[in-house]
């Protein structure tokens, strides 16, 4: 019982210790500033010319002086139905003649001489030979025969299962198991 007692009594002993210690609060003085030494910002809004932009006009185009050719072609190509020709002749003045014809599709062929200068412009003279006829579409799509193909000259493949050997496992060289029977 002494040992209770002794145990109580150093129980009460260590729970009053030491009181908690207390600071005081720290005090600052209150913040001063001094006043900015540079003047207020005040905006401006920048000055700037009204913007000059010349008029718009297009650039000068050179004039050059003619130069003469002369050219022609043709074609006539039957399968397609294409046959027309083209003609033109000019001189070292600007004086432009030429002609072209071309197969309509009525059997007739058009056939347009023309001028040019840069006095009169462009003036043509159209002229047609042959006598027109009822259109109809000459073309015939042409017959394909369905293809054939022929067998392989070659033997067809003959597959067969692969044929494996039966495993063969030799026997465990320890002893089998003795299991207890039941208890």
């Amino acid at each position: 019982m002494k040992i209770f007692i002794l145990a109580a009594l150093a129980t009460i002993v260590a729970s009053q210790g030491y009181p908690k210690p207390q600071y005081p609060k720290p005090q600052y003085p209150a913040p001063a500033y001094p006043a900015p030494a540079y003047p207020a910002p005040a905006y401006k809004a920048p000055a700037y010319p009204a913007p000059a932009y010349p008029s718009p006009a297009y650039a000068k185009t050179p004039e050059y002086a003619p130069m003469p050719y002369n050219f022609n072609w043709a074609v006539k190509d039957d399968p397609s139905y294409n046959d027309y020709a083209h003609q033109e002749t000019a001189d070292d003045k600007g004086y432009v003649t030429g002609s072209y014809r071309t197969l309509l599709p009525d059997g007739r062929t058009q056939i347009v001489d023309y001028k040019a200068d840069d006095y009169t412009g462009y003036v043509a003279d159209v002229k047609y030979e042959g006598e027109a006829k009822e259109y109809k579409p000459a073309y015939k799509p042409a017959v394909y025969p369905s293809p054939a193909y022929p067998s392989p000259a070659y033997p067809s493949p003959a597959y067969s299962a692969p044929k494996y050997p039966s495993p063969s496992y030799p026997s465990p060289a320890y002893p089998s198991p003795k299991y207890p029977t039941k208890y």
